[in-house]
C-alpha cells in the first residue's frame, strides 16, 4: 500500500490527499494548524471555477485543465453552484468588453434586458454583456470543511505540527503542498498578494458571480447567500502585509458601488490579504526529489486547478506518469 504524508492542508493538500486516498493510499495530513481558517491562502479565495473567463488574462493551461475543477468539486462536495458567470462593464469602458471577448471563448453576448433578467438587482445599468453559461462556483470555506470531514470519515488522518518536509521524505513518501511557505526550498516562488473583503448586504440579491470590468482595478463579487457577498481581489507583487490597505478598500468598494448603489450601506463585516504562491509564468509546478514531491504555484486558481494537480499527483505515484506541469530541472 502507497503510505503518503502531505505537508500541508490548504486547497492544494486536502485535494491531494482525497485524490490519493480515493486510489487506496494511506494518508496522513500535517499542518500547523488543526482546521482551516484565516491562516491559509484558500480561505480568501472567490471559488470561482470559470475557466474560461479566466482565458481573458491566463495561459492556455489553466483554461484547460480548469475544466476539471466542477465536476470534481461536484463529486466531491455539495458546495457546487452551476450558475455560470457574467462579465459587464460600464457603458464609457465597453473597449474593455470587446477586449475580454476577443480573448475568451464560450459565452453569449446579452443585451441589457437579458442582463435584468439573469440578475434583476443589476437593473438597467449595463447595456451589453457576456453570459458564460457553462461555468460554476462555491463557497469555499463549504467546501475545504466538506472535503477535511470527508477525508477523515475514509480513514485520512490529521496530524499538527510545523512539518520539515525534508524530515518526513525520510521516512517514506511526503508531497510539499505548503504554498507561500514553501520559499525555503523554492527560490523562484514568490508571493502574490489579494486583498478582498467580506460584505453584508440584504438589499442585494445575485445569483452567479459578476465580473465587472474595470480600467485599474477588475472587480469580481460573488454571492455567498443570504446578502453575503465576496469581493475582490487586488494583485499585487510581492509579500502580503496583515491588514488590507486603503486604496484597496476604497477602489474594491467603489467598483461594488457602481455595480449596485446598494452597497453604499453594505456592512463590511470581513478583510483578508493574503500571498499567493506563483511561480514566474504564473502556472503550477511539480517537482520530484527522491521521496519528496512538491506541488506548488497555483497563484490565484487555487480551487480551479487544485483538482487537476491532484490528478496529475495521484498519476505520478501510482501510475509513474510523468505530469504535464512536471519541473525536473528544479527537483
Amino acid at each position: 500500500m502507497v503510505e503518503a504524508t502531505i505537508i500541508g492542508a490548504g486547497v492544494a493538500g486536502l485535494c491531494i490527499a482525497r485524490e490519493l486516498l480515493d486510489r487506496g493510499a494511506d494518508v496522513m495530513l500535517v499542518d500547523r494548524h488543526t482546521k482551516s481558517g484565516a491562516h491559509a491562502c484558500s480561505w480568501w479565495a472567490g471559488g470561482m471555477l470559470a475557466p474560461l473567463c479566466e482565458g481573458e488574462s491566463a495561459e492556455e493551461p489553466v483554461v484547460r485543465l480548469g475544466r476539471e475543477a466542477a465536476d470534481w468539486w461536484e463529486a466531491k462536495t455539495e458546495a457546487v453552484h452551476r450558475c455560470g458567470s457574467l462579465v459587464v462593464s460600464p457603458a464609457h469602458d465597453k473597449s474593455d468588453l470587446v477586449q475580454f471577448a476577443r480573448r475568451t471563448t464560450g459565452f453569449r453576448e446579452v443585451t441589457g434586458s437579458e442582463i435584468s433578467n439573469l440578475e434583476p438587482d443589476l437593473g438597467n445599468r449595463f447595456s451589453k454583456g457576456l453570459f458564460f453559461e457553462s461555468e460554476a462556483h462555491l463557497a469555499p470555506r463549504t467546501a475545504l470543511d466538506q472535503l477535511r470531514d470527508s477525508l477523515v470519515a475514509d480513514g485520512g488522518q490529521f496530524a499538527q505540527d510545523d512539518a520539515d518536509p525534508a524530515k518526513y521524505a525520510q521516512r517514506g513518501l511526503t508531497i510539499d503542498c505548503r504554498g507561500y511557505q514553501a520559499k525555503d526550498r523554492h527560490k523562484d516562488l514568490r508571493g502574490v498578494k489579494g486583498e478582498m473583503l467580506i460584505l453584508s448586504c440584504p438589499d442585494v440579491a445575485l445569483t452567479r458571480p459578476i465580473r465587472m470590468l474595470h480600467p485599474r482595478i477588475p472587480l469580481y463579487i460573488v454571492p455567498r447567500g443570504e446578502g453575503i457577498f465576496m469581493l475582490g481581489a487586488t494583485m499585487v507583487e510581492g509579500h502580503a502585509g496583515k491588514h488590507v490597505t486603503a486604496r484597496a478598500l476604497l477602489e474594491l468598494l467603489s467598483a461594488a458601488y457602481a455595480l449596485n448603489p446598494a452597497f453604499g450601506e453594505a456592512e463590511v463585516i470581513e478583510t483578508g490579504v493574503d500571498s499567493r504562491p506563483a511561480f514566474p509564468d504564473n502556472l503550477p509546478r511539480i517537482r520530484r526529489d527522491g521521496n519528496l514531491i512538491s506541488a506548488n504555484g497555483l497563484f490565484r486558481h487555487g480551487f480551479l486547478l487544485a483538482p487537476a494537480l491532484a490528478r496529475m499527483v495521484a498519476d505520478l505515484i501510482f501510475d509513474n506518469k510523468n505530469p504535464e506541469v512536471m519541473d525536473e530541472t528544479a527537483a
